[in-house]
């Protein structure tokens, strides 16, 4: 890893040439994800709105959007988003504040999740997760020498924390363990010792036991129950993870066929969102869905390759950051759908339905795009 410096940090756009092979799976998977998003949601769409193209003309109209704002991000130095790091996690800590005072979203469920501000909704945690990266990079760039010092790791296991407890309130277990996962990985990059690693596992612990001592129990140990034995409530609460199978199953090797899926027909809820890859098995089958995990393998290793050529420590933790986020959200996704893990409400990135969160996620492959230019400009 590079030190914590450039030739120049002044610049505020960038002239070097970006990676263009991260650039192709990033279009590559958005334009898969589309394709199979419209075909999952259709029928439902047409179902409940009356409308085939409602989801997907969101989708695509958003993901244009999050194209265009990706290369403009990836033309400004990613330098200038660190002197506003704690501007971005103090809003975003404000926006989590905001949510534990909302009436629930839905009658009966204590659930709080979505910020809705006029004609824009969206969760706050998915913002949490750019902040805790953006914050924990330019503090550990700046003090990487003191990642020995019990009273800074101190400080971002309690930053870390505290965010962790927020999002689990709302609950939501799924970002809960994303941000937490990647607040440690970057700290381990960063050069955290053994020692607090353990620590950190012990915090991680003491998380699950809030979890179970809080009104979070009630919504993940159900999730737990029907995760081993789903046909215990085969018409109700097993119900999403039975038909999810029956479409991996009814895949095969080849698959039905783009467009052929059955399951789509009101039997898996909610198709487009968190298991749109189970529509994708039963659709492309096992050779598909094996060539849309490799894509998103190609796309971790090449955000690791441009992690690795960034010319200071501030970028390639930014960049491992962002990469690691799309890598762990995809591999909880497809264990989720397969019911290798229980069901945590995580969705598949560049596929699930959510035309916020999927700009978010293109600004965020735009600001490693912006780290690969940095890297080409240092080499001239």
């Amino acid at each position: 890893m590079a030190k914590d410096g450039s030739k120049n940090k002044n610049r505020i756009f960038l002239s070097g040439k970006l990676d263009v092979s991260f650039l192709s799976f990033v279009l590559i998977l958005l334009t898969v994800g589309l394709v199979m998003l419209f075909s999952a949601s259709y029928a439902y769409s047409y179902e409940y709105y009356n409308n085939s193209y409602r989801f997907i003309l969101k989708q695509a109209a958003l993901g244009g959007v999050g194209v265009v704002l990706m290369f403009i991000v990836s033309k400004i130095d990613y330098h200038i988003l660190r002197k506003f790091s704690w501007l971005i996690y103090g809003v975003t800590f404000i926006m989590l504040g905001a949510l534990l005072i909302m009436p629930p979203m839905v009658k009966g469920m204590d659930v709080k999740r979505w910020l809705i501000i006029g004609p824009i909704n969206f969760q706050p945690s998915e913002i949490a997760k750019f902040a805790i990266i953006l914050l924990f990079s330019s503090l550990i760039a700046a003090n990487y020498k003191q990642m020995g010092n019990f009273k800074f790791v101190a400080i971002l296991l309690g930053i870390l924390g505290v965010t962790c407890v927020m999002v689990a309130l709302e609950p939501h277990l799924s970002a809960t363990i994303l941000i937490f996962m990647i607040g440690i990985v970057i700290m381990v990059i960063g050069g955290l010792k053994l020692r607090y690693i353990i620590g950190g596992a012990a915090v991680g612990a003491a998380g699950v036991v809030f979890a179970i001592v809080t009104k979070v129990i009630s919504y993940g140990s159900d999730r737990i129950k029907f995760w081993l034995d789903p046909w215990l409530d085969p018409k109700g609460k097993g119900f999403q993870t039975i038909q999810s199978l029956l479409a991996i199953g009814s895949g095969g090797i080849l698959g039905r066929g783009i467009g052929q899926s059955r399951q789509k027909y009101l039997w898996v809820p909610e198709p487009h969102n968190d298991f749109i890859f189970s529509i994708v098995c039963e659709e492309l089958g096992l050779i598909g869905a094996l060539v849309i995990i490799v894509l998103f393998a190609l796309l971790i290793w090449r955000g690791f390759v441009i992690a690795m050529r960034s010319p200071d420590k501030f970028g390639s933790l930014l960049a491992i950051g962002l990469t690691f986020q799309v890598g762990l959200q995809a591999m909880l996704n497809i264990w989720v759908v397969t019911n290798t893990i229980p069901n945590t409400g995580i969705s598949l990135p560049f596929f699930s339905y959510g035309g916020t969160s999927l700009m978010i996620l293109l600004v965020e492959m735009g600001i490693v795009l912006s780290v690969s230019r940095t890297a080409n400009i240092e080499k001239t």
